[in-house]
């Protein structure tokens, strides 16, 4: 009898980018994806530095399935996450997962924080929603754009795609320079994925 195909799994990462969780952590992944009927597409390329973007950012479901891909693919991700999320009581389950609380006030600290953290680190992969917000918005901030060029990271799209329930690791973005066309063609990349809430895209 053949074996149900996983719904994610570490092969989808290169082994440099693993993290170091054990096997009860990846099952714990792969089951809350498949309990919802959703599964992890494609592969997180074989690079040194990576700056992931997830959109679109519609619900508060785009963490839970997020950070049970990120379990379920075993990937070393430090995510940035707005500070008031990390309450007492659940800020050491947080950073297990890899969460870095920022205060969007103070943008530029994000950036060179950042900037250091990735000097310390061999290979790193950075994880954030570049809307920075569950609401409708007409236009994304540059800051994720201005963070992979002062870490020299690659920016790689991954989508979640409420309709056909799947997280894709899609396609790899190297930022020109030009700030406002970076924007238009990343957002267009995005159009393809249905949020949990399309009114709010």
């Amino acid at each position: 009898m053949s074996q149900k195909p996983l719904v994610v799994s570490e092969q989808q990462c290169p082994e440099h980018l693993r993290a170091n969780r054990g096997a009860f952590a990846q099952w714990f992944g792969r089951t809350v994806l498949r309990i919802f009927g959703w599964r992890v597409e494609g592969r997180i390329p074989n690079l040194k530095r990576l700056l992931i973007i997830g959109a679109p950012h519609t619900s508060n479901w785009d963490f839970v399935y997020a950070m049970a891909a990120i379990l379920g693919l075993n990937i070393r991700l430090r995510w940035l996450g707005k500070h008031t999320i990390f309450k007492p009581g659940v800020v050491w389950f947080m950073e297990w997962l890899g969460g870095i609380p920022i205060n969007r006030s103070k943008p530029q600290d994000i950036v060179d924080n950042v900037a250091k953290l990735v000097e310390r680190e061999n290979g790193i992969v950075i994880g954030l929603a570049p809307e920075g917000t569950r609401k409708k918005v007409d236009k994304w901030k540059t800051g994720f754009l201005r963070m992979a060029e002062a870490t020299d990271c690659t920016i790689f799209m991954i989508g979640l795609d409420f309709a056909r329930k799947r997280v894709v690791l899609g396609e790899s973005f190297e930022p020109t320079g030009d700030h406002e066309a970076d924007l238009v063609a990343i957002m267009e990349h995005y159009k393809r994925y249905n949020g949990k809430y399309p009114e709010r895209e």
